[in-house]
């Protein structure tokens, strides 16, 4: 098996008419087409298997976004497979602007919903790999989203892995399925970035040894592991560091390469640039993981700490970070030095943008 593949997560087209002007807006809409516009110009020299898009392809959910986004697809040399992340389908009917839960697979019939009648599909990439994806949005009965695998989805899962056991599965899903942050399953800010049955599909995916999983959502450049399975996931194109991936598959092997964009049209520096703009929108996310558990810090001394930790979202998104604060408090340090890609004895390891993995029959 030789193949070449593409990853771009997360990334919230939004043509100019829709752009949120919020001016503490933490996304970088107003350089999504840009942004992938560079992207593409990349793969598009690079004799591309597929290209893989794990959710969030629309900044709300917008027709016009999504029609925007499926004519440009449309212009790809190579195979393209979607799912939906939860700004796709924000709400079960939709509006006369955002498209309703079910229209979804209609406008992405190309790009993997040949039966656009279900939210879920599978098909062959190359000769003995194959893609399941999994819609991971669903409604509650007042209309709220949530972000879970149904009792359905799940008899499916088993009855198509149970056919695939002869060929290696990459499966595809928005939420996260493996914590990427410290306790991410139980952290007031984290929680809602993990799929609710996390734990019931990593049992089926070890029973039929499925050993990848592709998401995004959480915007971070990040690889974690679970009993030999491995969750890439892939940061948004949209936030700092404007990453996306180009993955080979040779001699049962996975190598994994990041790439970023680092200028664009409108700004030189994007890096700098995007950095700065994530530094200035930190205080109150940082006010909140300090004030909450496991810290529970009392406001007047996180308003104090704040400040200094107003890179740390954007040096995690990075992904192959350590972090010391030594001017903190050593327990709010220690808490923070956990968010470092360490390994199980508290060693750096870089492998959330250059990686190999050997893969076992």
């Amino acid at each position: 098996m030789n193949v070449r593949f593409a990853i771009a997560s997360d990334l919230h087209i939004a043509l100019p008419e829709t752009i949120d002007n919020n001016a503490n807006r933490f996304h970088l809409t107003q350089f999504s087409i840009p942004a992938l516009e560079v992207v593409l110009q990349h793969l598009n020299t690079l004799n591309l298997d597929f290209l893989l898009l794990p959710g969030d392809l629309t900044q709300d959910g917008e027709i016009v976004n999504h029609q925007w986004l499926k004519t440009k697809l449309e212009t790809l040399s190579y195979p393209v497979y979607v799912i939906p992340g939860n700004h796709d389908v924000p709400s079960l009917k939709g509006n006369k602007s955002s498209i309703a839960f079910q229209d979804f697979p209609y406008y992405y019939q190309q790009f993997g919903y040949e039966n656009p009648e279900s939210f879920d599909y599978t098909c062959a990439l190359a000769e003995g790999l194959q893609l399941v994806a999994l819609n991971s949005n669903h409604f509650d009965e007042e209309g709220k989203q949530l972000g879970c695998l149904t009792e359905s989805q799940f008899i499916w899962l088993e009855d198509t892995l149970s056919r695939l056991r002869d060929k290696l599965v990459f499966v595809m899903i928005h939420h996260n399925v493996i914590e990427h942050l410290p306790d991410q399953s139980n952290h007031v800010l984290g929680c809602r970035y993990m799929l609710d049955n996390a734990s019931r599909l990593l049992e089926i995916l070890d029973k039929y040894q499925v050993k990848f999983i592709f998401t995004g959502h959480l915007h971070i450049q990040d690889i974690s592991t679970y009993k030999g399975i491995y969750e890439i996931t892939t940061g948004s194109l949209i936030t700092y560091p404007h990453p996306y991936r180009i993955l080979e598959l040779k001699d049962n092997q996975l190598s994994i390469e990041s790439h970023h964009i680092n200028q664009l049209p409108e700004v030189e520096n994007l890096a700098d640039f995007s950095k700065q703009w994530t530094a200035d929108r930190s205080f109150p996310f940082m006010i909140k993981m300090l004030t909450s558990p496991p810290l529970n810090l009392p406001f007047p001394e996180a308003q104090t700490y704040a400040p200094q930790l107003k890179n740390l979202w954007a040096d995690i998104a990075h992904g192959d970070k350590t972090f010391d604060f030594p001017e903190l408090p050593p327990h709010v340090n220690q808490y923070f030095k956990l968010f470092g890609a360490i390994d199980r004895e508290g060693k750096p390891q870089a492998i959330d943008n250059q990686h190999s993995i050997i893969i076992h029959h």
